[in-house]
């Protein structure tokens, strides 16, 4: 690791504004071990444990469907997060440049409340882990320890989250290996390998699964690859998100999946962990919630990037340093501990249902951002016109964009099968949440074909560059 600097602070003193040249450093390894440590953690393998006990498919197909689906959905989260070296700013930042100053508002306050829903589920989440490791600390004070130990690292920004989450690799990773040992050295049940079959909505199921768990980071990716070298193009960012992302997740899910089998049928998924790997697992319970916290850094470090970049949006000479950072995430970080200590039992699985129905307007973005990116501007923005107050070349609503983005939304309706939302076409297969792949083949052609047009008209009066 690189010696800091005063260009290279422990205490990150950006925000929202473009990181110069000369203060970008790390490497692409970087967003390996990000990605990789920030997925193994209790929900992905909670979520993996699902494949045989609600889609009841056994350890075959299983896998076959785990690795295919986040091997789909992490192409988009890997090209998203490559952006952010050559453009050097939030990801929500960027989406002026393709909505509008004013038009990006709308996937802003998305993306910030997607964040807030994950941060509140998890410090829930933290602190009944806490009460499971300590019983003798109260529910109320688990709550406030994980969320003060998030926040502490959510504040402190960029290079503490990328230190962590190297640690973070190999512990983690390490860890989850010793259990697939402890699973696979003791003797397995007898259904290990029968339990479970093939069924085509089970697993067209589970494979719909990995593209949307992959997706859902796409919002935020390009947040921690901003501070890489501009020259270091966009290949090397793909290939350490992609892998970090999908082996990390392909993991998790693997490990929830093999556990679940490991025990009697019907068993509750963490418990399973915890009788599948003997001895080991209170170790692995202190090590997930230790990650939770880490991970639960990123839900705020994003939800307070979001509500900076919603304010500086009417405020465009506002340049807002570590002060606004913290109180911001003290603002939030006191909001979201009144929800969570009011929480119901079922609070998480309520919310997590709301935040996966949220997830049907970052399709169409998606989409938007990477056919934009890509294959129409190809990445030549011109950084300075996204921080003007009348949003320079890209105008302050970029009426093709919010078209597409609308329409994205509309036709996923149909298809969408969520908690709180079932469209008339949903079990066209019986437990698939298909309206991802509709939006995808709907905005991406859709856009394409309205913006071409208007991106050659303004590349004919404006000459794009970069500002430093």
């Amino acid at each position: 690791m690189p010696q800091m600097s005063r260009q290279d602070p422990l205490i990150e003193n950006h925000t929202v504004d473009y990181v110069p040249l000369a203060e970008r450093h790390g490497k692409a390894r970087d967003l390996f071990t990000l990605w990789f440590s920030t997925n193994i953690a209790p929900l992905p393998i909670v979520t993996g444990a699902m494949v045989t006990q609600v889609f009841h498919l056994n350890l075959v197909w299983g896998l076959l469907a785990i690795a295919l689906g986040h091997m789909l959905g992490g192409i988009v989260i890997a090209l998203a997060s490559a952006q952010g070296p050559r453009m050097g700013i939030p990801q929500m930042v960027q989406s002026r440049g393709q909505f509008g100053r004013y038009g990006a508002l709308l996937i802003v306050f998305f993306a910030a409340l997607i964040y807030i829903g994950f941060f509140i589920s998890n410090i829930v989440l933290a602190g009944k882990s806490i009460v499971g490791i300590v019983p003798s600390v109260p529910v109320p004070a688990s709550i406030l320890i994980g969320a003060l130990s998030a926040t502490a690292i959510g504040v402190i920004g960029y290079r503490f989250i990328h230190t962590l989450n190297r640690i973070g690799t190999w512990v983690m990773g390490s860890a989850l290996l010793a259990g697939f040992l402890y699973i696979f050295s003791h003797d397995l049940p007898a259904d290990f390998l029968t339990r479970g079959g093939f069924n085509p909505a089970g697993w067209l199921a589970t494979v719909s699964l990995g593209v949307i768990w992959q997706i859902s980071f796409s919002p935020y990716t390009s947040d921690y690859s901003r501070y890489l070298p501009a020259d270091i193009g966009i290949t090397r960012p793909f290939v350490a998100t992609y892998l970090g992302a999908t082996l990390g997740t392909i993991l998790s899910f693997s490990f929830g999946l093999v556990a679940a089998l490991a025990t009697p049928e019907g068993t509750e998924a963490m418990v399973a962990v915890k009788q599948a790997t003997g001895w080991l697992g209170s170790i692995l319970m202190v090590l997930f919630l230790l990650n939770i916290i880490s991970h639960n850094a990123l839900n705020l470090y994003g939800a307070v990037l979001s509500i900076i970049t919603s304010i500086q949006t009417f405020a465009s000479q506002w340049t807002p340093g570590i002060q606004v950072r913290v109180v911001l995430s003290s603002v939030v970080l006191a909001g979201c501990c009144v929800v969570a200590l009011g929480a119901s039992a079922d609070f998480i699985s309520q919310f997590i249902g709301l935040i996966l129905a949220l997830l049907l307007v970052l399709v169409p973005w998606a989409s938007i951002n990477l056919i934009d990116f890509y294959i129409i501007k190809r990445g030549a923005y011109d950084i300075a016109s996204i921080f003007q107050a009348d949003g320079g070349v890209y105008g302050r609503f970029n009426l093709h964009a919010i078209v597409a983005y609308f329409i994205g939304i509309i036709v996923q309706l149909p298809f969408a099968n969520t908690s709180l939302y079932v469209g008339p076409w949903a079990n066209l297969v019986e437990g698939a949440d298909l309206s991802w792949l509709v939006g995808l083949v709907v905005t991406c052609p859709l856009y394409y074909c309205l913006a071409t047009r208007e991106h050659s008209r303004k590349m004919r009066t404006v000459k794009l560059g970069y500002t430093d």
